[in-house]
């Protein structure tokens, strides 16, 4: 492990932190394959190493008859050439496109025209991109040889494949350290879906090449107009002068997209797709005993290589608060970003974990007290990126009107203040730890929460920190107040971080890359390979469907006229309550302002604050969402809170107090959002497509007006809310 310039003053901390004894390494057998596990891990995941080195994590969980996959490779962006940035990425969209098996009409008359393309495009990146005339002489034979390369290639077999078999949210993903891809099958596809993997990482071909880059070039193309994305890519290289992290970029810089090698690509791929790099995870329905087996023969044909991992160089200290502006269309926003140590400094990370939620959590941090509670600032928020050498820690905030990006910076980090003073409930720790465990016991029955965490913790430490991931509830709960105090003066100090002005404005930096002229191709979507027609006739077992007896499993009666419909929730601790409202903004346009004021209200007997701070106390947390024609209440919590969390939620509901000063508060900010909204292609989307199916009369402007806004009277909101409760409503426990 590298020496970071993060020297650990340790915090003090017992050694009760790592929880060795309660949840230590244990080893097991299953059909003489030999696997390891962490003691009192909820998800009871077994790791595997296999005789070529590949990592399978299996974890079964019968709640539904389908199982979450991911093959992982630790590389990603981090590992792309000096000269050839955004490759990984550019790989993970060509391992969709099929081998010499599947893909192709006929792979032998294919093949030496994508020898050819590949040699074309070698000679088009060694035209200089002054040269324009001979770059788009020699983009015209690409285009002519690759057009009749694709006589050949069947389009999107891969994906018919999948979808056959039942596959649901195809997809993959590269970022800085890995390339994953997932899929969702049916439990009696495991068949099918090994042959398919085991085949698609044998032989890719990279077919249909130029018709995909300029796929990735509009995804670059779209980076540079999103505001959020360019706040990231100036923040990164700040905090990071020399390392990857800062210096390469996922989809590549322009340059190096001009000049795409397939050469390049191939060898990427040779290098980092190799087993003793990759894992394999499995969440859901199986037999443990006969999947390892099929998945140890499926992929016997991998054979290891030494990897040389990237090994990024140590950054020196940041000493002075670094400044740099972006410009956009959007709202004014501000983030400051600081460097911490890196995902596998346990200590530090847990630590780093409780102080981001203290300070912001959605309901009761520093942040949400302090600012979004008080409406000081339009919205604010903090989060954390976890990456293996280091973390970035960032803050951020959009000002209300009139308020400059100064001041909201400011406001932030008196936030930071508080923690480093002390100036803060030590009770907020405990309630942290409650509310973590709360979201854990939620997340344990999401096979595709567990598959990606499983997956990450891979990426990071090649699986050898899920012990410390399965510790770090117990880990949160050794804290204390003086750790928290010293944290904040030792990482989140007033001279160590950047800061992202994000400006209202015209970009003129931006420069977006030129599509190349591509004649449109002809693909043969409906012919097979005869790789397709063996895979279909693999046969599968017929999955038995399970039919609720909604007489038997679902409990019925009465309360008052409400209809109340209750089971119990044989999963874990967490209860979820509902209450369905027949009334909705076709009722009254003012509702949902209601329910945007409801948070933000006292009563006589506490202050929203203080209503805050007992819901989080109670790991409970409550939603209203306002739709046409009804109002949905959700509230969630631990289960021995239960009788407390909806008490409270009630009495807030029916004992809340006007409070004209909020209320205006609450208008302004509501204005500054819709002008915000007028900037945002995304709800300007909406807006078009409503208008378009509804004409001007729609559903999406069906809201008070800003003169309604100004007429609005604390009190109408206030009866609007303490009438609620007497609409017709069913109760779903």
């Amino acid at each position: 492990m590298k020496q970071k310039f993060f020297l650990p003053f340790l915090f003090i901390l017992s050694n009760a932190l790592f929880a060795q004894d309660i949840y230590q390494w244990k080893f097991g057998n299953t059909n003489g394959y030999k696997y390891k596990y962490v003691l009192n891990d909820p998800t009871q995941a077994h790791y595997y190493t296999l005789s070529n080195g590949l990592t399978v994590i299996l974890s079964v969980n019968k709640k539904t008859p389908r199982i979450q996959t991911l093959i992982g490779t630790r590389a990603g962006s981090n590992n792309d050439p000096k000269d050839h940035t955004g490759l990984a990425h550019y790989l993970e969209h060509m391992l969709f496109k099929g081998t010499d098996k599947y893909g192709s009409l006929d792979w032998s008359k294919e093949k030496p025209l994508l020898d050819k393309i590949e040699i074309l495009y070698d000679q088009y990146g060694k035209i200089p991109l002054s040269d324009a005339a001979d770059r788009i002489k020699k983009y015209h034979e690409i285009d002519s040889i690759s057009g009749l390369a694709a006589k050949y290639a069947i389009a999107s077999e891969y994906d018919k494949m999948m979808a056959a078999m039942g596959s649901q949210a195809t997809n993959a993903h590269t970022f800085l350290e890995e390339t994953v891809y997932q899929e969702n099958i049916p439990s009696n596809a495991i068949d099918k879906f090994l042959a398919i993997q085991a085949e698609r990482f044998r032989n890719p071909v990279l077919r249909l090449f130029h018709t995909e880059l300029e796929a990735v070039y509009e995804e670059k193309n779209r980076t540079l107009d999103n505001d959020g994305r360019k706040m990231f890519y100036a923040m990164m290289p700040n905090l990071f002068p020399t390392h990857n992290y800062g210096q390469q970029t996922t989809i590549g810089t322009i340059q190096h997209l001009k000049n795409p090698s397939i050469t390049a690509i191939k060898n990427f791929y040779n290098i980092y797709y190799v087993p003793n790099n990759m894992a394999l995870v499995m969440v859901g329905d199986f037999n443990e005993t006969d999947i390892i087996k099929k998945i140890d023969e499926a992929f016997a044909w991998w054979k290891p290589k030494p990897i040389t991992a990237y090994i990024g160089p140590i950054e020196r200290p940041i000493k002075t608060p670094i400044q740099k502006e972006v410009y956009g269309p959007t709202t004014e926003t501000i983030w400051l970003g600081w460097r911490m140590s890196g995902a596998l400094q346990f200590k530090e990370n847990v630590l780093l974990e409780i102080v981001a939620n203290i300070l912001y959590n959605s309901k009761a941090g520093l942040i949400d007290l302090n600012l979004n509670q008080q409406q000081k600032v339009l919205n604010s928020f903090a989060f954390v990126q976890n990456f293996k050498d280091y973390n970035v820690f960032i803050m951020g905030a959009t000002p209300k009107e009139n308020q400059t990006l100064d001041e909201v910076k400011q406001l932030l980090l008196d936030q930071i203040a508080l923690l480093q003073e002390g100036n803060f409930d030590e009770s907020l720790i405990e309630s942290t730890v409650a509310n973590y465990k709360r979201d854990r016991l939620e997340s344990s029955q999401k096979i595709d929460v567990i598959g990606n965490m499983i997956m990450d913790d891979f990426i990071k430490s090649k699986g050898e920190a899920w012990d410390k991931q399965v510790a770090i509830i117990d880990a949160m709960q050794h804290l204390t107040k003086k750790d928290i105090i010293e944290f904040a003066n030792t990482y989140l100090t007033n001279n160590s971080y950047v800061a992202i002005y994000k400006r209202k404005g015209i970009d003129t930096s931006i420069v977006k890359v030129p599509k190349p002229a591509i004649t449109p191709i002809e693909v043969n979507k409906n012919d097979q390979s005869a790789f397709l027609q063996t895979i279909n006739k693999i046969p599968t077992n017929s999955i038995e469907p399970v039919f609720v007896d909604y007489q038997k499993e679902i409990q019925q009666t009465n309360i008052g006229t409400a209809k109340y419909y209750y089971t119990q929730n044989k999963d874990n601790s967490i209860f979820r309550l509902y209450y369905r409202f027949n009334v909705g903004k076709w009722n009254n346009k003012a509702l949902a302002l209601a329910i945007n004021y409801l948070p933000f209200l006292s009563t006589d007997k506490y202050t929203a604050t203080q209503i805050n701070e007992l819901f989080y106390k109670l790991a409970c947390s409550y939603t209203i969402n306002v739709a046409n024609e009804y109002t949905t209440v959700y509230i969630t919590g631990l289960q021995e809170n239960f009788d407390k969390s909806v008490a409270l939620f009630e009495y807030l509901l029916n004992n809340c107090k006007p409070d004209a000063q909020i209320l205006k508060q609450l208008i302004e900010r509501t204005k500054k959002q819709r002008n915000d909204a007028k900037l945002n292609k995304d709800i300007i989307m909406q807006g078009l497509s409503s208008y378009a199916t509804y004409g001007r009369n729609n559903p999406f402007n069906y809201v008070l007006s800003n003169i309604d806004l100004d007429n609005i009277k604390a009190e109408d909101l206030i009866s609007l809310l303490h009438t609620l409760s007497k609409y017709q409503h069913d109760i779903i426990y």
